[in-house]
């Protein structure tokens, strides 16, 4: 069994950026913006030495709250397969924009281009000690999306086949 601790890094935060679902058969295929907040579990078999999952300050958190900011605060989040890439990174060129090429722009993309980023960096800082389970974005109260490591799935689908063989 694993300790496991949470991190939110609301929507209040001001991790303002700016998108387009370029695919999309709606509005959202035209620029919109969001205030994306997060939620982080971390977990760990064992705690450090203060009996913690992860330090939230500076030496842990910090350089993935850091990472945040430099992604999601008063960027422009441009698809990779984007028809209107050249144009839109063209902003960034004439310093209109702070242009960050992403694999996708939904929730789904950012949950996970967050959770990789975060994990690498926690795996770094504890010496693999302790690892991401999940990271959830949302785009504002009504819309996220989550995404977790295989690890966290194969320990659900492990739980709910105990479960049945024991019903």
């Amino acid at each position: 069994m694993a300790h496991l601790s949470t991190k939110t890094y609301g929507n209040e935060r001001g991790l303002s950026c700016c998108s387009r679902q370029w695919a999309a058969d709606s509005h959202c295929h035209l620029l919109h913006g969001y205030s994306f907040g997060f939620r982080f579990v971390f977990a760990a078999e064992q705690l450090d030495k203060r009996g913690w999952v992860i330090d939230f300050g500076k030496s842990g958190f910090g350089k993935i709250r850091d990472w945040l900011h430099d992604m999601f605060d008063h960027t422009l989040l441009v698809a990779e397969d984007d028809p209107e890439r050249p144009a839109l990174e063209a902003l960034g060129e004439r310093g209109l924009a702070q242009v960050r090429i992403v694999p996708g722009t939904s929730c789904e993309w950012m949950a996970q281009m967050t959770f990789e980023k975060a994990d690498e960096i926690v795996r770094e800082a504890t010496g693999g000690r302790c690892w991401v389970e999940s990271v959830e974005c949302s785009e504002h109260g009504a819309n996220s999306a989550i995404y977790r490591s295989t690890t966290a799935v194969e320990r659900l689908a492990e739980s709910d086949r105990l479960r049945e063989q024991i019903g």
